[in-house]
Parts: structure tokens; sequence; C-alpha cells
């Protein structure tokens, strides 16, 4: 699945939220994880993929059906999806055929004065969306910022080997099944049935503050801060020429009072790179405490380094079999010229599951989608120079 067609489906969920309906990141991930096995030259196939995941009420499915012929607009000679322009026109159009419509959308239409408002609004998004995160002016960075805190970030999640109650649970449920046959003289009518429970998987950001990615460094602070507000299964640390666990610093309420700390605390911040000096230190430190119950690492740097490349091909080797999933975030891999030619990323690829672009805000949104799966399904294909994994997904 290309990033331009995923990053569209990110961005319909976001619409059928607005629209009312109650749609989570993990919603919008089922939702990408069922186009892999339709074909998504069938319309009707993959309108009833989202009507089975998006709709939950009676009362919203015309509703979805609307927003789904409006913004997968089908173009003549184009039987694939296909992204409609979004235009305020036809949303209040729309607004009005509907009775209704929920207030959040219909008071969107409604209040817009200027047709050339909202376009230029919902442009004013979309373009930084996709703007590289070290090319927005002042005024862009605080607007990404508050869209950065916004996103729906859920913690991805793991079967636990406890059971709970289910109707249709994979496990038949003995006890439950004989305390119900007593009602019935010991006849044994219905199967109870169980399945497992899910948890929170622990999530352990290291993060790169050195001085090649100093333009990078205050968005994806704000990231990890968004991050660490979803729950306490969130550790995070950041490094330049020495690893600085900065959890407790994210407890702050106020973002700016958070990341105030996390400089204070970090004194290193935009000196050099030694990643396999901070990876040593994270390995003999802290992987025993943050890693238990199938942790997943995200790891973000450009792959500039100063050190022993050797070091961190090992130090990866060994942070890559305690982890889940190791995931490896890079700025600069949204350039379509880049290629992982430094000696720090050569050593590192080989552990790598997932090597992931983080040079905008697109680029954050398909990750969330991607934390918050919570199948066992086979892993979205995502580019890896080195190779392709067909590990359990998230």
């Amino acid at each position: 699945m290309s990033s331009h067609l995923l990053a569209n489906l990110v961005l319909f969920g976001r619409v059928l939220r607005a629209a009312g309906l109650p749609v989570q990141a993990a919603d919008i991930a089922d939702f990408v994880a069922a186009l892999d096995y339709l074909d998504l030259s069938n319309r009707e196939d993959v309108r009833a993929a989202g009507r089975a995941i998006f709709v939950h009420r009676q009362e919203h499915l015309v509703l979805f059906d609307r927003l789904f012929d409006w913004f997968w607009q089908q173009r003549p000679g184009a039987a694939g999806l296909k992204p409609a322009a979004m235009a305020g026109e036809r949303l209040r159009r729309e607004a009005r055929r509907l009775p209704g419509l929920p207030g959040q959308v219909t008071g969107v239409a409604e209040s817009a004065e200027d047709e050339t408002e909202v376009l230029r609004a919902y442009s004013a998004v979309e373009i930084l969306r996709t703007k590289r995160f070290a090319e927005l002016t002042a005024d862009e960075l605080e607007a990404i910022e508050r869209l950065i805190r916004a996103t729906p970030w859920e913690p991805p999640r793991r079967r636990s080997r406890r059971q709970k109650p289910a109707p249709h649970g994979a496990y038949p449920d003995w006890r439950r099944t004989l305390r119900r046959s007593l009602r019935f003289g010991g006849e044994m009518l219905r199967l109870a049935r169980r399945r497992r429970r899910s948890k929170p998987r622990p999530l352990v950001v290291l993060c790169d503050v050195s001085g090649s990615m100093a333009r990078y460094s205050r968005v994806l602070l704000q990231f990890i801060y968004a991050l660490s507000r979803r729950g306490d299964h969130t550790e995070a640390f950041v490094f330049s020429t020495r690893l600085t666990r900065i959890t407790p610093h994210l407890r702050h309420r106020s973002p700016d009072q958070a990341l105030a700390a996390v400089v204070e605390a970090a004194r290193d911040m935009g000196g050099g790179t030694q990643i396999g000096q901070a990876l040593k230190t994270f390995n003999y430190e802290w992987a025993r405490r943050v890693l238990g119950r199938g942790a997943i690492v995200l790891l973000i740097s450009d792959g500039w380094d100063r050190g022993d490349p050797e070091l961190i091909r090992r130090e990866m080797e060994r942070l890559h079999r305690s982890t889940h999933r190791l995931i490896w975030l890079n700025p600069l891999l949204g350039s379509p010229s880049y290629e992982p030619l430094t000696r720090g990323m050569l050593a590192a690829l080989p552990s790598v599951d997932d090597f992931l672009s983080a040079a905008d805000l697109a680029s954050l949104e398909a990750l969330a989608a991607l934390l918050a799966r919570r199948t066992n399904g086979p892993t979205p294909s995502f580019f890896s120079p080195t190779k392709r994994y067909a590990r359990i997904a998230l």
C-alpha cells in the first residue's frame, strides 16, 4: 500500500470522526489492515469493509455512505479509490440533505461565511500535514504541535494470558457451562466461551537530540510528549553524547513546562552523536527495567554517528533480541533522494524491523495507525532497504 493512499485513509477516518461517527485510531488501523485482503478496484467491497468497521449505529449508515461517496469520488475511467477534493459548499449541501447530521459538522458548515475561507483553512492544514518539519516557519511549527497533541495516540496492545467471558470466544469455559447447566437439571444446553484479554504493550522511545537533529528535535519532543500522555506505559529517553531518561519530566500537564524540563535535564542536547554508546548504556542500565511484557521500541535518529559502527551493530542486535518490535524513525527518509548509506545506518539496519519516515505530520499519523493495530494479522509492507519482515503485527 502506497504512503499516499495510507495518508488518505487516515484522513478519511478523521473526516468521519468530525462528522460525528465514533472513530478511533484503532478503527482506522483495522480498515487499513482489511484493505490488504480486498481488491481496491472493487468499490463496493471497500465500502462494505468501511461499514463493518466504522458504523456502530443504524442512524450513521446513511451518513457514512454519503461521506464515502463524497471523499472517495469516482472519477471517469478510474476504478480504484480516488480521494475527492474537499469543497466547503459541497460539505454544506451534504449537511442540508442529511437530517439529524451531528452538530459538529453542521456547525462548521453553517458558520462558514465564505467558502474561500473554508477551503483556505482546510488547504492550510493539508499542506502542513505533508510539509517537512525542517521547512516549517515559527507559526507553522506551533500549528503542527497543536495537531500532534490532538492526534489520538493509542498504545499498542498485546494479548494477555488471562481470559474473560465472551459470547464468541475461542476457548470453552467449562466452569461457567457447568454452573449454567444446574438451571436445566444438569443438561449442558449452551457452551460458555472465553477469550484472551488485551493489555497495553509497553512503548519505549529513544530520541536523538544531537546537532544534526536540531531542526526536528522540538517537533519530535512534542510527539514524545503526546505519546506519554496516553498512559503509564511509555518510557522516553534522549541521547546525544550520553543517554538521559526524560519520563519524569514529561508528566507536567503543560507541554511547555515539560519540554523546558527536558532541555534542562539533557545538557548535551545539540552536541555530537554517539548512538552506539547510548544504546550500550540503555541495554546495560535500563533494558531489564523497561523492556518487559513485549515492549516496542521507537528509535528516532537520522543515523549520523561519529562513534564505532561495530558498537552500533552489536548493541542494536542486543536491543532487537529484547523487544517485540524495533522501529527506526528517520526524518531524512521523507526525501526522495535519501539513501541510508551512513556508517551508523548501515550498521543498524539489519536489526531494524520497520524503517519509517518521521519527516512530516502525515508520517507520524501513519505511525499512530500502525501502533493502534490490535489484530494479529500480517504487518503492512513498509520500506526496508535490507529485507522484508514477516513478523507478527502489533
